[in-house]
């Protein structure tokens, strides 16, 4: 038993050297990964946030243009309404200076009726008198 032990390293030192060996490959390995995980994760990171930023960007953009559309709409709309207010303004106008005009020929045929025939003119107010005050007393 003597010589097995001078002979060199046993199996044993063997395994323990293998097995350490191994245990600092592993560690090492794993090192590793975990150092290029983290770097992935990090770009990974930066490139969300650079999305983020990018969508934010695009969604500003997008609500700026919505707002610029509904307010070139409004003015539009707000044009349309004013032009149709001004015609409706001018036709009553138009209507009222018919109704005028009429007024003044009725009343001008009115004053040549009664020059023409007084006493008819004269007839038809008491009558028109007579009817107004029926109407008094039956309110």
């Amino acid at each position: 038993m003597d010589q097995t032990r001078t002979q060199g390293p046993s199996k044993a030192d063997n395994l323990r050297e293998s097995a350490a060996s191994s245990i600092s490959r592993g560690t090492e390995a794993l090192s590793a990964a975990a150092s290029d995980a983290k770097d992935k994760a990090g770009a990974d990171l930066k490139a969300l946030q650079s999305d983020l930023s990018d969508l934010k960007e695009t969604v500003a953009k997008l609500i700026s243009r919505a707002s610029n559309e509904t307010t070139k709409s409004a003015r539009e709309i707000a044009g349309q309404v004013s032009t149709a207010a001004s015609d409706i303004a001018e036709k009553g106008a138009n209507v009222a200076s018919v109704a005028t005009d009429q007024a003044k020929t009725l009343v001008t045929e009115l004053e040549n009726i009664a020059r023409r025939n007084p006493l008819g003119a004269l007839a038809g107010a008491v009558a028109v008198g007579v009817l107004i005050g029926m109407m008094g007393r039956r309110s």
